[in-house]
């Protein structure tokens, strides 16, 4: 009878570590695909070799613009491939990834009335995904400092920083820029 009762025992403690363990697991799955659907962090990538892209266009922003402290310079913009059917038709399709570019000026040492491209103020992006940014014109905004790929300017301050601008171009798409053919 003893032998009876220690199995008993037995079977009821491996049935309560299977519970726990299936219990356990099923947390872990719940939390990791809730983690998947949430997205809470819908932060932009840095665009890895956007300057091997199409070059739309080279913009100088000089002294007697009032953004030239914040921005003066000279401003390159590139454009995926999805970007660049957007610049052609004039409506930009899902995936299209715009850079806008930002450096300094600095005068040339050796070569007088020689103006050459500076540090990089930042790097801006813009990212077409109407469902994440419906907010925002379908649009994802981000701007990274300097050189970094990962001192971001923006994050959650787009529809303040960026997307109030950009409603002057909802006819265009909410794009300022446009394609030099």
């Amino acid at each position: 009878m003893a032998i009876h009762g220690n199995t008993e025992k037995l079977i009821s403690l491996t049935k309560g570590r299977r519970s726990v363990f299936v219990a356990l697991a099923a947390i872990c799955i719940m939390t990791w695909s809730l983690t998947l659907w949430a997205r809470p962090n819908d932060a932009i990538p840095y665009p890895t070799g956007y300057r091997q892209w199409t070059h739309v266009k080279s913009t100088i922003i000089g002294p007697k613009s009032p953004a030239y402290e914040q921005i003066g310079g000279i401003q390159h913009i590139y454009a995926n491939e999805k970007g660049m059917e957007g610049y052609r038709t004039g409506r930009f399709p899902e995936g299209s990834i715009l850079v806008y570019d930002f450096l300094k000026t600095e005068e040339d040492a050796y070569s007088a009335g020689r103006t050459n491209e500076g540090p990089r103020r930042f790097t801006s992006v813009m990212v077409k995904d109407s469902k994440r940014y419906a907010a925002t014109g379908g649009w994802g905004f981000e701007e990274f400092r300097g050189d970094s790929q990962t001192d971001r300017m923006i994050g959650a301050d787009a529809p303040t920083k960026c997307y109030a601008c950009h409603t002057s171009q909802k006819e265009r798409d909410f794009v300022f820029s446009a394609y030099r053919k």
